[in-house]
């Protein structure tokens, strides 16, 4: 078993700033109202611990993950996220406790 410790998601879906999450000891939740993302930080952590499947992400390409900008914030041309895990019971091989997942759209 396992615990995720701090997630840092950047440029991904509607996370157009860098955003940390840190996960405390205990029960998480994830709330807020409609749109605002909370399915964004499942499907980041889903996809840093490398889901390929664009379809399973709720998008059509890997290229439609990246922020696709609004009024106010411009496009970005990159998504990045970063977990970190505790691998307290060691269930976890080798040294898997840092992943992190880039991807770079190229014009």
């Amino acid at each position: 078993m396992f615990t995720v410790n701090k997630l840092r998601i950047s440029g991904f879906k509607s996370f157009a700033h860098s955003t940390e999450l840190l996960i405390q000891d205990g029960v998480t939740g994830v709330v807020g109202p409609n749109g605002c993302g909370k399915s964004n930080v499942f499907e980041a952590i889903r996809w840093v611990m490398g889901e390929s499947s664009s379809k399973s992400l709720r998008s059509n390409s890997m290229d439609e993950v990246i922020f696709n900008g609004t009024q106010q914030v411009p496009a970005k041309n990159f998504a990045e996220v970063s977990i970190e895990l505790d691998n307290f019971d060691g269930e976890l091989p080798g040294n898997i406790s840092n992943e992190k997942r880039s991807l770079l759209q190229e014009h």
